[in-house]
């Protein structure tokens, strides 16, 4: 543990583009207690979902600003760390300056980019570009049911080093929900025609789920488009999977429903927010939705298993390859990990269940912008 010499403030993160504001759920660190850089030390609840924080700086947790419970506006002053010697009235004093010169920033919503959709070998797709004009480009692919908004903790972050392109899959949030002769082996092609249209040149790839399972058969079979894999809870390693999931969301219309199923997807099922729910909620209702899904899971899920497992192809893979995978996921067995060939790097995180990318962001982000480039 080395101590910041300096005292310093500790705020409301931004996590996505819409937020604008937070609330403190839980402290997880005591006032008094010693803090790393990257530690978690509370809980935020937003619209979309309730995530841990994890200080951006180490010392002494000198205060806890905010209480539990308190909703502030992003930038506001959630704690303060310094030397656990530095006195109580430079403490003090730190906080009224910050508190008399804090501003609450206008909402950058209406600058923020938008989804636009993009024709793809004649399918209506929709994607979200951020990050510079230059760069390494990094690629997210969704998971089954999921969207763009998935990766909301994830793209912005990754976008301040690089060019990050989120894409909605057909039968999945605004795509065309036409999914005939759609499996893992053609939407990898699909995948490799979207590179194209976009213009993202060779890619970083990272898939979830199903996204995962697609980013690697495209790797497999067009190595050159891809510099780097990272593999998220992915299918494609194992034949088996919780069909009971895929079947109860296919079918799931009332918000209870939904809410119990996007709480098999966390280690704990307190992180589904309301918003989350009104949104699956809203997806689901609209026309084409529900026979796309039945028929994108009857093909690639079909008889209740994955139709295309690749784990013995991955040695093969000339470009660096990670998986990260959460040791309480309910969706994919984590045991489809093990026996992975040398050139694979794993990461198990503990007590994260489907969604390793939301439930622990920021490390995965790390794992992510630190990897391949």
């Amino acid at each position: 543990m080395s101590e910041a010499v300096a005292i310093q403030a500790i705020t409301m993160p931004k996590w996505g583009l819409a937020m604008e504001e937070g609330k403190v759920s839980a402290w997880m660190a005591e006032e008094g207690a010693a803090i790393d850089s990257g530690e978690e030390i509370l809980e935020i609840e937003t619209t979309k979902i309730t995530n841990v924080f994890e200080s951006p700086v180490a010392g002494t947790l000198r205060r806890r600003v905010v209480a539990e419970g308190e909703t502030v506006p992003v930038g506001a002053l959630l704690g303060v760390a310094a030397a656990a010697d530095t006195p109580d009235d430079a403490i003090e004093a730190f906080i009224a300056d910050f508190q008399a010169n804090f501003v609450v920033e206008a909402s950058d919503a209406a600058e923020a980019p938008e989804p636009e959709m993009i024709t793809v070998a004649r399918r209506q797709l929709c994607h979200l570009r951020m990050g510079p004009e230059e760069g390494p480009a990094v690629i997210l692919v969704h998971g089954f049911g999921g969207d763009i908004e998935s990766w909301l903790f994830n793209q912005p972050v990754l976008a301040e080093s690089h060019r990050v392109y989120a894409l909605e899959l057909p039968g999945h949030g605004r795509a065309e929900k036409n999914v005939e002769g759609l499996d893992v082996t053609t939407l990898a092609m699909l995948l490799a025609d979207y590179m194209d249209a976009a213009g993202t040149g060779p890619a970083h790839l990272v898939g979830l789920s199903l996204g995962g399972g697609i980013a690697l058969k495209l790797a497999l079979d067009q190595p050159e488009r891809v510099t780097a894999l990272t593999l998220l809870a992915p299918a494609g390693l194992g034949p088996e999977l919780n069909i009971d999931f895929i079947e109860g969301f296919i079918a799931a219309e009332r918000r209870k429903e939904i809410k119990g199923l996007m709480g098999q997807l966390f280690a704990d099922p307190e992180l589904v927010s309301r918003d989350m729910v009104d949104k699956v909620q809203k997806f689901k209702r609209l026309d084409g939705v529900k026979p796309s899904l039945r028929g994108l899971a009857d093909s690639v899920f079909p008889g209740g298993h994955q139709a295309l497992v690749m784990k013995d192809q991955l040695a093969s893979l000339p470009m660096p390859v990670q998986v990260i995978w959460g040791d309480a996921d309910a969706i994919l067995p984590p045991a489809q990990s093990e026996g992975l060939p040398d050139n694979v790097r794993l990461r198990i995180l503990e007590q994260i269940g489907h969604m390793p990318h939301m439930e622990a962001a920021g490390e995965v982000n790390r794992l992510i912008a630190d990897f391949g480039d």
